[in-house]
């Protein structure tokens, strides 16, 4: 696979918490040895399933896997978010940081301080924060870009008119824009108009990826694989993709599936990635992680495409 291509991230937000140490090490290695070459985490993760009420434990892992991988900082892009960590143990959203210039600051030197870093590849703003001035986070991030502690930044979570407000204010102030979008997307879509329950998930819309074709931004995806509901009978699909669209993309997918030898999450995966889509895959075993990896040889041409288009 090209560098410029689209690529398989690991999500690690369960990591420190419903996945151990040992294991994440475990799963970081594969990834890396598989070529794998973004991880993705936030200040955030996992402040729910953290009996400290608050984030900073996914961080931490990776901080204490890089210490023991000499070389590995070399190897691996890591981005991570602000927004949304607990201020007060066991307090969210009432205590959700913000996204005022000294959160967005203190945010930071907190992730590279777990992380043990002097920077991170890519920043992401985790979710909006309209009780701040959106000029104040602008200048916040570029002044984080402009002093290097943070390669590029995107947008998680927002909608595309603010991204794009964001990216004419960071014109006017002179500093760095949001570089790309992070969003929720699978191939089977909730029903339409119908919220998910998953507070703070956005939806992948199609004036974000109208945006970002315009503006050459980039895209990621989280819930690519909706918790193992493609693969798994125990997994089923939440309630709000109970609907006659669903069962249509599945029986594309099954047919795909089984025409190039490939199993579902992989052509999903791959589904994703043909539309330069980057997928973030979380992974709490090692054959997860080898199983996302084989996405990258699966080759979907423009029938299958077309296939699933006309499905959905």
């Amino acid at each position: 696979m090209n560098s410029t291509d689209p690529q398989i991230v690991l999500g690690t937000m369960d990591f420190g918490t419903r996945v151990g140490t040992d294991r994440a090490f475990a799963i970081l290695d594969s990834f890396v040895a598989g070529g794998g070459v973004w991880l993705d985490t936030a200040n955030c993760y996992s402040f729910w399933n953290d009996p400290g009420g608050v984030g900073g434990a996914s961080e931490r892992v990776i901080g204490a896997w890089l210490r023991a991988r000499p070389g590995a900082r070399e190897a691996v892009r890591i981005a991570t978010k602000v927004r949304q960590n607990p201020l007060v143990p066991h307090s969210w959203p009432d205590s959700a940081e913000g996204l005022s210039a000294r959160a967005v600051h203190t945010g930071v030197e907190q992730s590279l301080e777990r992380l043990g870093v002097d920077h991170v590849d890519l920043l992401w703003a985790h979710a909006e924060d309209r009780t701040v001035p959106l000029e104040e986070t602008v200048g916040a991030f570029g002044e984080l870009v402009a002093k290097g502690v943070a390669l590029r930044i995107g947008a998680a979570n927002h909608a595309a008119w603010r991204v794009e407000r964001a990216r004419a204010l960071a014109r006017e102030q002179g500093v760095a824009p949001y570089s790309a979008l992070q969003l929720r997307h699978s191939l089977v879509l909730p029903r339409p108009l119908t919220p998910v329950a998953e507070g703070g998930h956005r939806m992948l819309a199609a004036e974000d990826l109208d945006l970002a074709g315009a503006e050459g931004l980039a895209v990621w995806s989280y819930s690519s694989l909706l918790w193992g509901s493609y693969a798994r009978a125990d997994k089923p699909f939440p309630p709000t993709y109970d609907h006659p669209g669903t069962a249509r993309v599945l029986a594309v997918l099954d047919e795909v599936a089984g025409e190039l030898s490939a199993t579902r999450n992989a052509v999903v995966l791959a589904w994703l990635m043909r539309q330069g889509i980057e997928p973030i895959v979380g992974a709490s075993r090692v054959e997860q992680v080898e199983q996302a990896l084989a996405a990258r040889r699966v080759r979907l041409g423009e029938e299958h495409m077309a296939r699933f288009a006309a499905a959905r």
